[in-house]
């Protein structure tokens, strides 16, 4: 179903682990709530991993409404997800820019038209999945290697936490995170499903009293306060130049002064060069797998089988980033965050995520408004993903519990092992120059060739998965 929900129940109450499925919906004012929160959960890194790859943020957060909404199209809102900005490509990217010269308009240019040819080839690998049938996947992708791509999705979110977030206010970050589990816990119906919102407007607004009870916190602050060995001023970030602690307050509203009320973000259009498509291809096995896997997440969470709209799925990721990269946008994914938040609500309603879709196109709109979501806090941040993330990753565990993994066999441990550690690590694998393979999308290809490899060397077939949703 694309359009027109059934309302769950009454549309106000929910009793405790009562699931609202992806056809149906609560009240209107209820679901923008949900809806508000995915925006949330998905704000921070959708809007920061484009500016680590120097493309504009707020085309970004636009164009990922724009992606949502396609998204859930081309599957016929059959699977919830959000599509937010893709990290994969970061590494890809860098080495496009070190040979491109840079932050660069010209460079930019590059860049979009590398991933929207990368987009293209995801969109024809979906499109050959949904014609080949749902078995390649499950010859490609059985529950060992699900479960493992699922919880390295999940658990290699963790550096996010741990080097970015977390320590930018870490007694925040633990009081949020308690605030979090509290509520989610303690409250029944509507009050708990929105947990996860209620923890980051907690945190905003005790970040906000603690800078005029307490006075500014001292730490780093990624991008700022730039400093070398000496510890001199700075202007590149590197390995000689490094964010350095300094005061400062939590909730900085300087661009949200700055913000204008109304207006379209920064376009531009893609250039294309053969050099610069060699080097984002390799991201595309890491899209795939990662889809996949957050779509068997959802099928597990939602308990249906979602097996025939895999093809779509990754086709639609692949058009949605085709789209977006157009007009100068990032490179998309299927978002582990908001995945967290239906985790943690029980609530799959797609009318949600068109919510979302809605909410962040008005945002691009609306720089202002967007400015004051980008200023949550970072230990805000760190107290509530914590929780995502390791939502995320149980997700894994449960897929290998329900299709009975059996992990004393080495070909299953040796490999899923391995990968995992190299997402959480983050490992980073330096293939040519500045090319650089790391974290999540690493661990996915060892994971993914490690496995078949090593079952291969053992001559062994593979066994039929146990449910369908595995």
């Amino acid at each position: 179903m694309v359009w027109g929900w059934t309302k769950h129940g009454d549309g106000k109450h929910l009793t405790p682990g009562e699931v609202v499925r992806p056809d149906e919906r609560l009240s209107w004012p209820r679901m923008v709530g949900f809806g508000a929160q995915h925006v949330i959960a998905m704000f921070g890194a959708t809007f920061v991993f484009p500016i680590v790859m120097g493309l504009d943020p707020n085309v970004a957060v636009m164009m990922s409404g724009v992606a949502t909404i396609l998204f859930l199209l081309i599957v016929k809102g059959k699977v919830p997800s959000y599509l937010g900005t893709s990290a994969s490509f970061v590494g890809g990217v860098f080495a496009i820019r070190a040979a491109a010269g840079g932050d660069t308009a010209g460079a930019d240019a590059i860049v979009t038209g590398a991933i929207l040819v990368a987009g293209l080839v995801l969109a024809l690998a979906g499109l050959a999945i949904h014609f080949l049938g749902v078995e390649i996947i499950h010859k490609v992708f059985p529950p060992v290697v699900t479960g493992a791509v699922v919880m390295l999705i999940g658990f290699g979110l963790a550096f996010v936490v741990a080097d970015v977030y977390w320590p930018q206010d870490h007694w925040v970050a633990l009081i949020t995170m308690v605030i979090t589990f509290l509520v989610i816990v303690l409250f029944k119906g509507f009050i708990g499903r929105i947990g996860v919102l209620i923890g980051l407007v907690t945190g905003f607004v005790l970040s906000w009293l603690l800078d005029r009870a307490a006075g500014p916190v001292t730490s780093v602050l990624p991008g700022q306060n730039l400093r070398d060995a000496a510890g001199n001023p700075c202007p590149v970030e590197g390995t000689y130049c490094v964010a350095a602690a300094f005061p400062h307050d939590r909730v900085n509203f300087g661009q949200v002064a700055q913000a204008e009320w109304f207006g379209l973000p920064d376009f531009h259009g893609p250039d294309f060069r053969f050099s610069a498509v060699l080097l984002v291809l390799p991201a595309v096995i890491a899209l795939i797998a990662e889809n996949i896997g957050h779509v068997k997440a959802v099928g597990e969470m939602t308990g249906t089988d979602v097996d025939p709209y895999v093809g779509r799925a990754v086709m639609a990721d692949g058009v949605s980033t085709v789209v977006t990269s157009a007009v100068g946008g990032s490179p998309t994914t299927t978002y582990a965050e908001n995945i967290g938040v239906m985790a943690a609500t029980r609530v799959y309603s797609t009318a949600a995520y068109y919510i979302a879709g809605v909410i962040a196109i008005f945002f691009g709109l609306v720089p202002k408004f967007g400015a004051l979501v980008a200023a949550t806090p970072g230990g805000v941040l760190g107290g509530v993903t914590v929780i995502l993330y390791g939502m995320i990753g149980l997700l894994g565990a449960k897929i290998w519990i329900e299709n009975r993994v059996d992990f004393a066999d080495p070909v299953n441990m040796v490999p899923i092992g391995a990968g995992i550690i190299l997402a959480i690590g983050p490992v980073s694998h330096f293939i040519a120059g500045e090319f650089v393979l790391e974290g999540i999308a690493l661990g996915t290809i060892v994971v993914l060739g490690g496995y078949h490899l090593l079952r291969a060397i053992a001559g062994r077939s593979l066994k039929p998965a146990r449910s369908e949703a595995g």
